[in-house]
């Protein structure tokens, strides 16, 4: 994600990401990762990558809002290693698209239940 354009600067700079339930952050990055998966399972290297890095990038605000709260971002850092391993590195982890998503999928469930509230 080095050099990659900021895809969703408008919600950084708001406040907007920050002020969102970390349930619906996450879903919103488990969405990313789910597309990149399936780009990446089709082949299309372009559109996995670039949803891999808006991925990323989401994830990067929400670490950071985490440190600006004095929360500990641990389990997300090591997270986008994960996500660095799978979509960009040799995968040493082992991961595979369905683990991703099953990580993720609490989190969806989680803020479509918050929003029906």
């Amino acid at each position: 994600m080095d050099g990659a354009m900021i895809q969703h600067k408008d919600l950084a700079e708001s406040g907007r990401w920050a002020e969102m339930p970390f349930s619906q952050q996450m879903a919103n990055i488990g969405s990313e990762v789910f597309r990149a998966g399936k780009w990446k399972a089709k082949g299309k290297a372009e559109r996995a990558q670039n949803a891999a890095d808006r991925a990323l990038e989401l994830l990067d605000f929400t670490v950071q809002s985490m440190v600006l709260e004095h929360r500990s971002a641990k389990e997300l850092l090591r997270m986008r290693e994960v996500l660095c391993d799978y979509f960009y590195g040799e995968n040493l982890y082992v991961s595979t698209g369905e683990s991703l998503n099953k990580y993720f999928e609490p989190f969806s469930m989680k803020a479509a239940r918050q929003r029906l509230e």
